[in-house]
């Protein structure tokens, strides 16, 4: 089988050696993992990585938390970025209502600039969208020609109802970790009932360990077969034809995977 995970973060210094994490990964048979960029310094090191690692590829741009670290012109170098051919996505992108500080206009604004980059430039979106789905409907069916190449709302945690009004726009849905826990009632709705074109897993990584890591840190790549597994039995699938799809899917996606 051949596993992949399309959002992780692999910086902060977690993991210990990356060689021997990716020797790891590909003994799992995850033979493919996108790291994704928050801000201006984790894109650009999900770019080296990917120049090291073969199975590494990245996406570049900035979370709604993280705005308080932009600097005028950093989109400009997020642009050049994506030229790079290992670069899949303009993410993780979107909007974050959670913190009682949210600045929700300068989100909205950010949001709207880097969808329009990434239509601009011909790249999918990875979106970020947490307590905010009411908003984030509005917003992405307001503009729906600026996802003319694609995108994923990433360890998706909205409303099964939500996700059907959101499959309508063409978008994708990952799901991690959270999903394998018996509490993960949305979650595990949505994956019953959403087209099989359209599913995707992802770890989130060092993030959202599944059921049998729980209060483990970091969570690693290494947790997709798991992941995939409860979504296959979630659908009444084999693993083999769960992962299959998946991997057909995220190269339906993000058309510079190779």
């Amino acid at each position: 089988m051949k596993f992949i995970d399309v959002h992780c973060h692999l910086d902060g210094g977690h993991f210990g050696d990356l060689e021997n994490l990716f020797l790891r990964l590909s003994s799992a048979d995850v033979k493919k993992v996108i790291a994704a960029g928050f801000d201006l310094q984790s894109s650009e090191y999900g770019m080296r990585l990917s120049e090291r690692f073969p199975a590494c590829y990245f996406t570049v741009g900035f979370h709604p938390t993280e705005l308080k670290k932009y600097r005028e012109g950093e989109l400009s170098r997020i642009e050049e970025l994506t030229k790079h051919p290992k670069c899949v996505a303009v993410g993780e992108i979107g909007l974050d209502y959670h913190y009682p500080d949210t600045d929700k206009p300068l989100q909205h604004k950010m949001f709207l600039k880097q969808l329009e980059l990434a239509a601009r430039v011909g790249l999918p979106v990875q979106i970020h969208s947490r307590d905010c789905a009411e908003d984030m409907l509005h917003l992405l069916k307001e503009n729906a020609a600026l996802l003319n190449s694609g995108a994923l709302l990433h360890c998706y945690s909205h409303s099964a109802e939500i996700a059907f009004e959101l499959q309508k726009l063409g978008l994708y849905f990952s799901f991690g970790g959270t999903s394998t826990y018996s509490g993960s009632k949305k979650a595990k709705k949505t994956i019953a009932s959403l087209c099989e074109d359209r599913l995707l897993t992802e770890t989130d990584s060092p993030y959202l360990p599944p059921k049998s890591k729980a209060g483990i840190f970091p969570n690693t790549p290494e947790s997709i077969p798991e992941i995939a597994a409860n979504m296959a039995h979630i659908r009444g699938i084999t693993e083999e034809a769960l992962a299959e799809t998946v991997w057909q899917n995220a190269h339906s996606l993000f058309k510079k995977l190779n």
